[in-house]
């Protein structure tokens, strides 16, 4: 059976958007520059099409409409670029025509990852929660990932020991980095303690697309709120290993946004909110 070659609309060197399209007369056909027919694609040129398009997501279709696997293997052999990655082997990287800048357009505003660290008890999840309904009033799309949530499924398996938190921040920061690409205001909220953690997450981040917030709450005032009891737990010896009391938090060196307390009065969470909105505004990211 003898086939043709699809791919989508191509940015040429020199500016031009080549592609094909399907006329129930013609069949399938180049529509050159502008839609335009220019050139009809025979199917014995099919594989001079394919390396015509080398390097671009394509699909092949015969005669019939069905796949001709012949043709994909080549041009699959020839265009795939396979890498290794941890534990995965011959992977390959697809590109989508639609990308980050068309879902931001679509959105009217920038994808980021704001991090929210702090002491369990600092008002993270109360900011997150604050900021997710005050940028929604602002007709902005945003998704909070919350610590305690995550681990209801994503992350069940894992418990709270240092290797176990690393793998708990790495997982949340790779889903934030998808959100971010899909042109989201992703909201992450946890403890997240170890600085070199937190770092590694920024490092996935294209440049200052990761906003980290510093709840700098006293111990005393987040142990006297003690929302879930954990403090008294831990105090009394029940939990071991509780942030704060008999395991370490590491503060951000230089963080993006800092929150604090004023004269010993915290901030409510709506101008806890509209700290973080202010700075969203003032970098662009409220906007496409």
């Amino acid at each position: 059976m003898s086939s043709v070659f699809f791919c989508p609309p191509t940015v040429w060197p020199a500016g031009e958007k080549i592609g094909f399209g399907y006329s129930p007369v013609r069949g399938w056909r180049s529509t050159g520059v502008g839609g335009v027919a220019s050139v009809f694609l025979r199917p014995i040129r099919a594989k001079m099409a394919a390396d015509r398009f080398r390097g671009r997501s394509g699909e092949f279709i015969e005669e019939n409409g069905k796949c001709d696997c012949s043709v994909t293997d080549y041009v699959e052999r020839n265009t795939m670029v396979l890498s290794n990655v941890g534990n995965s082997t011959n992977i390959a990287w697809h590109e989508c025509p639609v990308g980050k800048h068309e879902r931001q357009k679509l959105l009217k505003q920038k994808g980021c990852v704001i991090w929210i660290t702090g002491l369990s008890g600092s008002g993270k999840s109360t900011l997150a929660c604050a900021l997710s309904r005050e940028l929604h009033m602002l007709g902005c799309l945003s998704y909070v990932l919350d610590g305690d949530n995550v681990r209801h499924g994503l992350n069940k398996d894992l418990g709270f020991k240092a290797e176990d938190r690393s793998e708990n921040i790495r997982r949340i920061g790779e889903v934030a980095k998808l959100f971010a690409d899909a042109g989201v205001i992703c909201i992450a909220s946890l403890i997240s303690p170890y600085r070199v953690d937190r770092d590694a997450c920024r490092a996935m981040m294209p440049y200052s697309t990761f906003i980290e917030v510093f709840m700098d709450i006293p111990l005393e005032i987040c142990e006297s709120r003690d929302a879930k009891g954990l403090y008294k737990l831990a105090r009394s010896g029940k939990i071991k290993g509780f942030t704060g009391i008999d395991d370490p938090y590491e503060p951000p060196f230089e963080s993006e946004i800092l929150i604090a307390p004023i004269d010993g009065v915290c901030p409510s969470p709506v101008s806890m909110a509209k700290q973080v909105i202010s700075y969203l505004d003032e970098k662009g990211f409220l906007e496409a």
